[in-house]
């Protein structure tokens, strides 16, 4: 722990340079300035929406690193979205020079990814100590695992629905309540079903070496506790700590910067070397008025009761709102289509413009509008392009690969496509694994040992293990995340089975896997470290950027990341249409915010609830202060609902093996020849005997029989082994 300090922290051979301290101060008014210059005590700015927070931020940043030479790895800095961490990251960076992306900027579940990464085979899980490489389950997958809880419990699921549970669960997580704590404190029987069922969810998450989100921040938070000496490594690293948007964070999150800027009561427990370190400077900026994730945990508490805002503004006046009542849905999208084509004759760019709504299926109208006039758009959110069918399915494979004992991705794909394992089968082989206490991937490989499997299904089982591990071969080769992405769609027979299809969805379906190809692509050709690296770590060239890197971006990667970049980007003629949630954080030169009807907005859950009804108020601040120039509200008389119509391309099993082999890595050293007998060794396994091979030249696959490791299946072009 201190070596990591220690080197983080030795003196840097170049001169820092930077602007001058009235550089950093220009255009700041008094009270951004005392913001940006204060030292020593815990600060909180109650900063109104447009009142320059983010520009205090960056400020307060370089100018603690240019003015008070604090070293950029002293900075944590948390914001709400991994968009706004990253233009943060970009505005210091502008200021300070390149030394400034060994700062932490990320979100709480992001920073705490990157300290689980290193830290988490401290704690103690079934089967042994955690590994770096646990997966991270989104919303789709803690369903599909609490769906299998409430089987396993043989709970009735129509009064235990998984939703229900896992909003249960979430909540308890959110104020660090375990489902030991939770069980103990049960007061009748719903609710010692429902730990039960926590308690359950907890186990299979653990058996998987998987994390959701809420046990992100949870984990963190207990293992600080459980041990101190690591806390005391990330409390000494981070002097700086600065939180935005601080009146939507939850009480773990709050436990989380309490254990990281908290003065420690005992001392004693922590065996550190040298001094004892003061309190982290803290400083978190929030608004009360602006508190809209209610649904998500956060706890308006954090700051409802503290010192009020008194709102100005220097600007001057402004455009006067322009308020607008349709006769429909329609007629409300043709006159925001309408003002747009104003605006941008008169000189605006249809960058500047974003169309606000309260649900995702009201964009649909717009959609059509638009596609009609030929106004160019970008819908954030909506029907998720990362929650659909098939490219989950596709992620499942990668997520598998990359974490063998992830028991939710496994499952997912293990007759998907049908390849002979129906349900009795997994049903032997989750009981193998339940009576041995061994991983559900660890029992298909043993399957040949489960009571009651039938030979044809052994025999299916046998085939896809033999897949799995051959394109296992290629990740622990380090193959390029679009090769692997390709070679497994061909490669299980996905792409067949639709292209074999007569459902005329499925053809869409093959567009979107090979969107989510480009998507692998992209980052293939400029590979970025994943969120958990350290910055420290990428900054000194130590992280190679693999498909765990990959996965772990589609895992945190929220809605507003995919917002049209800056005006100088590409995307600048593309009005942005979204959900006022996704809007949260950001600002655009010109809003329509559409919808102004009860029952629509404010939602109709919350008529008739006062608190409710106080958030969609704030949900309605938050939209009227995302406008810096112009505003419209509108609303309509009647509304209904359309559907709208996508594209298509063209992706084929033949396509994806061809360009699989075209972009494919070549090996520095030749695939080695083997035969039956053979003595060889691996770089991780060890020594083995080649018991047969298959193929020739860069198909060859060779099975591989290392002792207690057992009987691996290799593709020698990738296998890192070497003939004895």
């Amino acid at each position: 722990m201190s070596e990591l300090t220690e080197t983080l922290f030795e003196t840097p051979r170049t001169p820092r340079t930077g602007p001058s301290a009235d550089a950093l101060l220009e255009g700041l008014n008094e009270p951004q300035r005392a913001a940006v210059v204060h030292e020593g005590s815990p600060l909180l700015v109650v900063a109104g929406a447009g009142s320059g927070k983010t520009r205090v931020l960056t400020r307060r940043i370089a100018w603690t690193i240019s003015e008070r030479k604090a070293h950029p790895g002293s900075i944590l800095a948390i914001t709400f979205t991994n968009k706004a961490a990253a233009e943060m990251k970009e505005r210091v960076e502008e200021l300070v020079g390149r030394r400034a992306r060994i700062m932490w900027v990320s979100t709480f579940h992001s920073a705490c990814v990157r300290i689980l990464r290193k830290e988490i085979g401290a704690l103690e899980r079934e089967g042994g100590t955690w590994k770096s490489n646990f997966s991270i389950y989104d919303a789709q997958d803690q369903k599909r695992l609490m769906t299998l809880v409430v089987q396993d419990l043989d709970l009735d699921p129509k009064r235990y629905q998984p939703g229900a549970l896992l909003h249960w669960v979430s909540n308890h997580k959110n104020e660090l309540r375990d489902a030991e704590q939770v069980t103990a404190e049960a007061k009748n029987k719903l609710e010692e079903t429902y730990a039960a069922a926590y308690t359950l969810y907890q186990r299979r998450l653990r058996e998987a070496n998987a994390l959701d989100f809420d046990d992100l921040i949870m984990t963190t938070v207990h293992l600080f506790e459980a041990f101190p000496e690591i806390k005391e490594t990330y409390r000494r690293r981070f002097r700086h700590v600065l939180v935005d948007e601080y009146q939507d964070t939850n009480h773990a999150q709050y436990a989380l910067i309490h254990q990281l800027c908290a003065n420690p009561l005992d001392q004693s427990s922590v065996e550190a070397e040298g001094e004892r370190v003061p309190p982290a400077e803290l400083m978190v900026v929030g608004d009360a008025d602006q508190s809209i994730y209610a649904f998500r945990g956060a706890n308006i508490r954090n700051i409802l009761d503290r010192k009020p805002k008194r709102l100005w503004s220097d600007a001057g006046d402004g455009e006067r709102i322009v308020g607008y009542v349709a006769d429909d849905e329609h007629d409300e999208a043709r006159f925001v289509s309408g003002e747009i084509d104003t605006l941008v004759d008169g000189g605006a760019k249809p960058g500047d413009v974003a169309v606000f709504y309260r649900t995702n299926a009201q964009s649909r109208v717009f959609e059509e509008i638009f596609i009609r006039t030929g106004q160019p758009y970008k819908v954030v959110g909506g029907v998720r392009f990362y929650e659909r069918r098939e490219v989950r399915d596709a992620l499942a494979y990668l997520r598998m690969l990359a974490n063998p004992e992830d028991q939710v991705s496994l499952r997912r794909i293990l007759n998907t496509p049908k390849r002979g394992i129906g349900d009795r089968a997994v049903a032997c082989v989750s009981a193998y694994a339940e009576r041995e206490r061994i991983s559900f991937w660890s029992a298909l490989q043993r399957a040949d040992e489960a009571p009651g499997l039938a030979t044809r299904s052994l025999s299916c089982i046998r085939g896809f293990v033999d897949l799995v591990q051959e394109l296992q071969s290629m990740v622990d080769g380090g193959e390029r995340a679009d090769v692997v992405l390709e070679t497994t769609l061909e490669r299980s027979g996905y792409l067949a089975s639709l292209e074999d299809s007569d459902d005329p969805q499925d053809a869409t379906r093959l567009e979107n896997l090979a969107e989510l190809v480009a998507v692998a692509r992209e980052f293939a050709e400029d590979p970025q470290a994943g969120p958990s690296a350290d910055p420290a770590d990428v900054d000194a060239g130590l992280v190679e950027p693999g498909l765990t890197d990959f996965l772990e971006r589609v895992a945190l990667v929220a809605d507003t990341d995919q917002i049209p970049d800056d005006p100088d980007g590409e995307d600048v003629g593309v009005v942005t249409l979204m959900t006022l949630h996704t809007a949260k954080g950001l600002e655009f030169p010109i809003v329509f915010l559409t919808g102004l009807e009860d029952g629509v907005f404010p939602h109709s859950r919350a008529l008739g609830d006062q608190t409710e009804l106080e958030e969609e108020r704030r949900l309605a601040y938050v939209g009227v202060t995302r406008a810096r120039e112009r505003l419209y509200l509108s609303r309509a008389v009647v509304r209904s609902g359309s559907p709208t119509a996508s594209g298509r391309r063209n992706f084929s099993a033949a396509a994806a093996r061809a360009d699989a082999a075209s972009k494919s890595r070549k090996r520095d050293r030749p695939v080695p020849s083997l035969a039956a007998g053979d003595r060889v060794t691996h770089d991780s396994f060890g020594l083995g005997t080649v018991v047969s091979v298959e193929g020739e030249a860069d198909r060859a696959v060779a099975s591989i029989d290392f002792g207690s490791d057992g009987v691996k299946r290799l593709l020698l072009r990738y296998a890192p082994v070497e003939k004895l």
